[in-house]
């Protein structure tokens, strides 16, 4: 019985790992666009042809924010994988990623 319940804890991490990786990036990543979009116009207005919307300053520090979150998890996967391929073990002691030996 150990055994099961052992394998769901596992499985139940991979889910989870899975779900936020997975597709919790990729809507940061459509949250950051969908805030480059929002404009200075007002809801129902037709912009001119000739004219260009830019976006309001909170959109810029969301999307900012957003896409920064998403290559800092990107680096930190690269890293991982390189790191392992060295034979070193990444390890997180509080925020910041430490590389080290195998032992």
């Amino acid at each position: 019985m150990n055994q099961v319940i052992a394998a769901l804890d596992a499985t139940w991490r991979i889910l989870a790992i899975g779900v936020l990786l997975g597709a919790g990036l990729p809507a940061l990543f459509a949250v950051g666009v969908r805030a480059l979009a929002w404009g200075t116009a007002a809801e129902g207005d037709a912009p001119d042809e000739d004219a260009k919307l830019e976006p309001t300053l909170v959109g810029r520090l969301v999307a900012y924010t957003m896409f920064a979150i998403v290559i800092l998890a990107v680096l930190a996967g690269v890293g991982y994988i390189v790191a392992h391929g060295f034979g070193l073990k990444v390890t997180f002691n509080g925020l910041m990623p430490v590389i080290t030996p195998k032992s």
